[in-house]
């Protein structure tokens, strides 16, 4: 299905951009400049679980090398993995030659606030909050002895929005957010209204407790950005300062230091965006540049800010081989990794294999890459 049917047959050509705060100027629509020379430094990389001896293997059959992961804690009490779990996780990626590169934190997940275990940071409940501030802190120093590089996180109250699922290409659906359609199932969250205000009160007092520790032991953590924005006043009460490109600039700058960044998931900052296919390659090179995107969800979309469906790699509005070569340009060095795919009813391995047509493709792009000028 081409973009013009896709776009008249789900309604994302029909709804209204919606207010969107950024300050990135949309790139004129000509070819990207030319890569630097050499090869890529960035690999192909996964996060999907789960995280078990079949699973490494499935990953070494399709290439992927390097991963995102989570290790078995052993303790159900305990919010944060011992350094032996994740020696252990480690031992596990090491047997199928894939590395370990980051993992995932128990605290600060994806989960909607109402439904999130441990929602204490983000609902700044003392004294609780501290205690699991100690346990993020944990958690970078026994990365640092089991020698992972990084730790990823989101600083979220809503989770991941979306309103529905579109017919996809085959037999697949995609995954959709429409504003326009949207129905929250309750006015509030148990936050309450949660303003800007509120929103970067939380987010900085974590930064300032946790990123220090970040930098002194050298283990990277990377924010994902909330997904998706949602207009000023908010969604549920709650302002989304995590869902623009301005928001993201000024959060790289709290506490700065080489070990605090973004877990660069370009299909979340695809939709944030008016004109994604445009605007998203001076976004990638503004915080490339600065040595701030640690991991990268390489993920398409079709539509804009408000209004867009999850989809395959290489049918989105965003051309990815512009894209490594703006990665590429920007040097940056990390994993390029697909997180979300298209699902297909009542097929549950089809994610698997979808996952699989997504190693490939970026494979063959990071391939490419090694090649260019």
């Amino acid at each position: 299905m081409d973009r013009r049917k896709f776009l008249s047959a789900t309604g994302l050509g029909a709804v209204a951009l919606g207010a969107a705060s950024t300050s990135v100027v949309a790139a004129p629509k000509t070819a990207t400049p030319a890569a630097k020379g050499g090869p890529a430094k960035f690999k192909l990389g996964c996060q999907s679980g789960p995280f078990d001896e079949e699973h490494f293997a499935y990953f070494a059959r399709y290439g992927v090398r390097n991963c995102s992961s989570s290790a078995k804690i052993l303790d159900p009490s305990r919010i944060y993995p011992t350094v032996d779990e994740l020696k252990t996780l480690k031992d596990m990626g090491d047997r199928h030659g894939v590395s370990v590169d980051m993992v995932d934190s128990v605290l600060l997940t994806s989960s909607h606030i109402d439904r999130e275990k441990n929602p204490a940071i983000m609902l700044a409940q003392d004294p609780q909050r501290d205690r699991d501030i100690e346990a993020f802190q944990t958690l970078i120093r026994n990365c640092a002895a089991a020698g992972i590089p990084a730790v990823k996180y989101n600083m979220s109250i809503l989770g991941v929005l979306r309103s529905g699922k579109v017919k996809g290409r085959g037999d697949s659906e995609y995954a959709a957010w429409n504003l326009a359609e949207a129905k929250p199932p309750t006015p509030l969250t148990r936050a309450g209204v949660v303003d800007a205000d509120r929103f970067w009160e939380r987010i900085t007092y974590f930064l300032d407790r946790v990123a220090p520790v970040a930098k002194e032991y050298k283990v990277r953590i990377a924010c994902h950005p909330q997904d998706p924005g949602v207009p000023p006043g908010g969604y549920q009460g709650v302002d989304r300062v995590l869902g623009t490109i301005d928001g993201l600039k000024k959060f790289i700058t709290i506490n700065e230091n080489p070990y605090h960044g973004l877990n660069f998931c370009q299909g979340t900052v695809s939709e944030d965006l008016r004109d994604p296919g445009t605007e998203i390659f001076d976004v990638i090179r503004y915080f490339g540049n600065r040595k701030k995107i640690f991991n990268v969800h390489f993920r398409n979309i079709k539509g804009h800010r408000d209004n867009f469906a999850e989809v395959f790699p290489d049918e989105g509005d965003v051309n990815f081989l512009e894209a490594i070569k703006v990665y590429k340009e920007v040097g940056y060095d990390g994993m390029l990794m697909p997180d979300h795919v298209p699902e297909v009813p009542g097929k549950p391995n089809a994610r698997l294999e979808n996952f699989a047509f997504a190693y490939g493709y970026i494979r063959g792009l990071i391939q490419a890459a090694d090649h260019l000028a």
